[in-house]
């Protein structure tokens, strides 16, 4: 089969890789019906991260069962399944606690822009759809996989509580999953963080009630002036740079509370200030797999969409377009199609 394979900053290739097959028990084979480029792919496409040798790319995907292992009972071939970048067994004692994206057995999607795909841990990380959901719902899900999922836990970590007021640091798909999110879970006002039309015009349809375009310590005086001197009651930071941090930490009240999703890269904490700020702090890969089923029905039921992140659709022999345009922002974020 074909799919993308990483060579060196600013180098995607679709080429032949290995066909994936079952090598444990626990594994299924998918044949993918979307997958997509996500945000944190361009930390290695930008020479942000380490690329070694070549390798695939990819931890976003909804598809069908193709194959599964012996101890797979949960999903069945035929089945179309939405999982999560993070595969767990669900059953340790981590995932049993909600944060699968910590399960004691763990291993990361890295090979889902692809034709095929081998989920590791398929028993406890598919879930199925029931019957095959029409393919005008493909986006919606595949957001749930990761940036749907991904911004409800910046939303459930920095505690967004109905009547509350919520700042989203970061207008990519996380960010704007961010907003749908603090929506969802009651937030009367919510403060957006952009400076690109086409995301603000996304954030307000999403529910964002402001806009600040200002950054850095500007944007921080913009969101006290927006809430009486004090700051936020819940932040959520979906970047992962140093300045998007402080920016965060700097917007919450004293008592509110940050999540943070952004992978960060060169974030560094002063402990003193923290300390001080009484300003609560959470973060880490999101256990999407303890909100899947939820938010795939929020999906199927239209009560949220999501899927309105990709602005860009492609063919999956495309994908190197997909890279350079996220790069460059010309799309928010760039769906495949095999």
């Amino acid at each position: 089969m074909r799919g993308a394979v990483i060579h060196a900053p600013g180098d995607v290739r679709f080429e032949a890789v290995d066909d994936p097959k079952i090598v444990h028990p626990t594994d299924a084979v998918i044949r993918t019906a979307v997958t997509c480029v996500c945000g944190s792919d361009l930390w290695p496409y930008r020479g942000a991260e380490p690329i070694g040798d070549p390798h695939p790319m990819g931890h976003e995907y909804v598809g069908f069962v193709e194959e599964v292992g012996p101890e797979v009972t949960s999903v069945k071939p035929g089945q179309f399944v939405v999982g999560s970048f993070a595969t767990s067994d669900n059953t340790c004692v981590n995932c049993r606690n909600g944060f699968q994206s910590n399960c004691l057995h763990r291993e990361f999607m890295s090979t889902c822009q692809a034709e095929y795909v081998r989920i590791p841990n398929a028993q406890g990380t598919l879930v199925a759809t029931g019957e095959v959901p029409d393919e005008g719902f493909w986006p919606g899900l595949l957001a749930v996989s990761d940036v749907m999922g991904t911004g409800w836990w910046a939303a459930d970590a920095a505690e967004v509580k109905p009547g509350s007021t919520a700042v989203v640091v970061g207008d990519g798909a996380v960010g704007l999953c961010g907003v749908i999110a603090a929506k969802e879970m009651g937030a009367q006002r919510i403060i957006a963080m952009s400076r690109h039309e086409s995301r603000q015009k996304l954030a307000r349809e999403f529910g964002a009630t402001d806009i600040v375009t200002e950054r850095g310590e500007e944007g921080v005086e913009r969101i006290k002036e927006l809430t009486g001197g004090i700051g936020a009651d819940s932040v959520l930071e979906c970047v992962g740079t140093a300045e998007a941090m402080r920016q965060a930490l700097h917007a919450a009240r004293p008592g509110g509370n940050v999540g943070f999703v952004g992978v960060p890269h060169e974030v560094a904490i002063d402990g003193q200030e923290l300390f001080f700020s009484h300003v609560g702090l959470r973060g880490g890969p999101a256990p999407v797999r303890r909100y899947l089923p939820d938010l795939i029905d929020r999906v199927l039921t239209r009560r949220i969409a999501p899927g309105k992140v990709f602005d860009q659709t492609l063919p999956l022999d495309q994908v190197a377009e997909g890279y350079r345009a996220m790069d460059e922002r010309r799309a928010i974020k760039t769906l495949l199609k095999p």
